[in-house]
């Protein structure tokens, strides 16, 4: 497996081999004893599968505050995203700063996002299918979001913030202006 660092301490770009034949592929996503190696240790006790019908759908930004703050390792199963994760650890050098790296089931990159970061996602093609592994269970009264176009975050979401396609909770989650980070 490829390692690669960010702009962001911790967040991190996984790519597999894929070893391929005329069939398709196979690619191991995760396998924890190379990770460590790599420095990576996180004990994931829960999988999530998310379809998105739409392009432009956005998902986040999310996050889950102690006691169960959630790590995750973010791929693609079918079609493309551009995965988002913010710095929200207080104190740190690059609080309110982003990282957004474009997923797809072609090029077959992870998105290693740790405890103390928003995750969001915004659906480049229809029928996108996004995988993820968390180190904790979902809790819903440590669930929280920010709003994914807040004017603080300067993000470029490859889409007009009027094309999105949110949910209701994420439609009026608070801006990151008015954000107190539990981290």
């Amino acid at each position: 497996m490829l390692v690669e660092n960010t702009t962001l301490d911790g967040v991190l770009v996984i790519t597999p081999k894929r070893f391929g034949d005329d069939r398709g592929f196979f690619s191991e996503v995760w396998n924890r004893h190379a990770l460590a190696e790599a420095g990576v240790d996180i004990d994931f006790v829960q999988d999530n599968h998310s379809f998105s019908a739409a392009q432009g759908t956005v998902r986040g930004l999310h996050f889950q505050s102690p006691p169960h703050a959630q790590d995750k390792l973010v791929r693609c199963g079918t079609g493309a995203f551009l995965d988002v994760a913010i710095d929200i650890r207080t104190g740190s050098p690059t609080y309110g700063k982003s990282v957004a790296v474009e997923l797809s089931a072609e090029n077959g990159k992870q998105l290693l996002i740790p405890k103390g970061f928003l995750h969001g996602f915004v659906t480049l093609v229809p029928n996108t299918e996004i995988l993820y592994k968390c180190s904790d269970i979902y809790a819903p009264d440590c669930d929280g979001a920010v709003y994914f176009d807040s004017p603080e975050l300067g993000i470029d979401w490859r889409i007009a913030p009027e094309r999105a396609i949110l949910s209701d909770k994420d439609a009026q989650a608070p801006r990151f202006a008015d954000f107190k980070s539990p981290f």
